[in-house]
């Protein structure tokens, strides 16, 4: 009778030792980190499980875009900036390219506040969009801009935006 308890002992703890890793994400957080290719850098993946094949550079967009209002797009782009409030948000640039606000799809993920200087590579809708002088006074303000910075925000911005159903974080 004892070296069956012991059996069903050692057995229950080698399952609950199974080899799967922990996940330490807060409930809801759909990110993964997978360690790439290179061993001394990590990648994290956010909403959906997307792939790096076919992304384009962000100075390539206005072309792609056209006269067009939205295109499905998956782009390649070094982040500038991302809301240190959340991160509900983030900017992405790559040289000779204005910067690019990404938003997040239902809010159903968000950017690590100290992923600025990393690369990023988005899937998901680009569309024109006109961001109003209370939203734009807002992201400087969650960017840390200055109180004088933020005041110098009086007109509405026409520009390209991103809504991202899923990204890849080198």
């Amino acid at each position: 009778m004892k070296k069956l308890v012991l059996s069903a002992f050692v057995a229950a703890l080698l399952a609950s030792c199974g080899g799967q890793a922990e996940n330490n994400a807060p409930a809801g957080d759909s990110s993964i980190a997978t360690p790439a290719s290179d061993t001394s850098a990590l990648v994290e993946y956010f909403g959906e499980k997307i792939t790096e094949d076919s992304a384009i550079a962000i100075t390539e967009l206005k072309t792609l875009m056209g006269d067009k209002t939205e295109i499905q797009v998956k782009l390649s782009g070094k982040i500038e900036a991302v809301c240190q409030k959340k991160g509900c948000w983030m900017e992405l640039t790559n040289e000779g390219a204005e910067p690019l606000r990404v938003v997040f799809k239902d809010y159903g993920f968000f950017m690590p506040k100290d992923a600025s200087g990393r690369t990023a590579i988005i899937q998901g809708r680009a569309y024109i969009d006109v961001t109003s002088v209370a939203d734009l006074k807002e992201y400087a303000k969650d960017a840390g801009k200055s109180g004088d910075e933020v005041a110098k925000i009086t007109e509405p911005k026409k520009e390209l935006a991103f809504e991202a159903s899923g990204v890849i974080l080198k």
